[in-house]
């Protein structure tokens, strides 16, 4: 469910966070950033950065914390977070190659986690770890048959994006770039036509992003959120940046509520240059 910017009011864009909400199902959040748990360089970093970019949502990969066996600092750190309130935790199926294999993870997650929601991952490609649509839908049909609020991390395709929705997801998380790789929005055409032929679904910018610049991008042209790792965690000063990203995804978003001006081929004077002279 999206919030409604439509009826934004100024006093709202000049303080959103007091009215600018959205949610998933029945849950209603503020903080439209996600953040992932995975490469920081120790547990108490990763708690600061949860704390500074004040997420409501982080994500965490089962087979991760099934090598670990659920017994080491970074997973200490987001259970406390968990426990006070600061975060809801997305378990995701990271690692995964077939629907089988997601569907099987999916289970062990609500499990252990005692969630139903899920970011659904099905990988198709080795190289650019693109998601597999056909398995990718056949895994979300089955699991929101089984209960679950899926979370599916898709490309770009409109076409896979709406059988996404057909099969009872509640949103979509299409990827910005490849996984990890910092490029920013490598195609924005594709990503507005989604924004403009979806615009009832809740959109969450997931992966590629690797600037807070790239962030403020995506919440200009109207996504709701963005879900972000390796920028974080692997800065120079992953707290610092943590602070940046929030920023930045605040501000995205307060420019999308207040009008961003169109791009234009042509000079336009923002002086008038015509007409009586102006006195003083």
């Amino acid at each position: 469910m999206r919030s409604n910017e439509m009826n934004a009011t100024p006093s709202d864009v000049k303080n959103p966070d007091a009215t600018d909400l959205w949610q998933v199902g029945d849950v209603v959040l503020k903080s439209r950033f996600l953040l992932g748990t995975a490469g920081y360089p120790s547990p108490q970093v990763l708690a600061e950065s949860i704390a500074v970019s004040q997420t409501q949502i982080v994500t965490v990969g089962l087979k991760r914390t099934l090598a670990a066996q659920g017994d080491n600092g970074f997973i200490a750190i987001i259970q406390n977070a968990l426990k006070q309130g600061q975060a809801r935790l997305l378990p995701n199926t990271a690692g995964c190659r077939s629907a089988r294999e997601a569907i099987q993870l999916a289970h062990m997650a609500r499990e252990l986690y005692d969630t139903p929601w899920l970011k659904l991952e099905v990988v198709g490609d080795e190289h650019t770890l693109q998601p597999d649509p056909f398995e990718l839908v056949n895994a979300a049909e089955q699991l929101v048959r089984d209960g679950f609020t899926v979370f599916p991390y898709c490309t770009d395709d409109l076409v896979t994006c709406r059988r996404l929705l057909d099969v009872g997801c509640p949103l979509l998380m299409p990827w910005g770039a490849p996984i990890g790789s910092g490029q920013g929005l490598l195609n924005p055409f594709a990503l507005r036509t989604l924004r403009e032929r979806l615009p009832d679904t809740t959109l969450i910018i997931d992966a590629g992003i690797g600037a807070p610049s790239h962030a403020a991008q995506a919440m200009e042209m109207g996504f709701d959120a963005v879900l972000l790792n390796s920028a974080v965690s692997q800065a120079k000063t992953p707290v610092a940046m943590a602070h940046a990203f929030g920023a930045a995804i605040a501000a995205g978003r307060m420019a999308y509520l207040a009008g961003v001006m169109p791009a234009q081929d042509f000079a336009v004077a923002s002086t008038p240059v015509g007409g009586a002279p102006l006195l003083l």
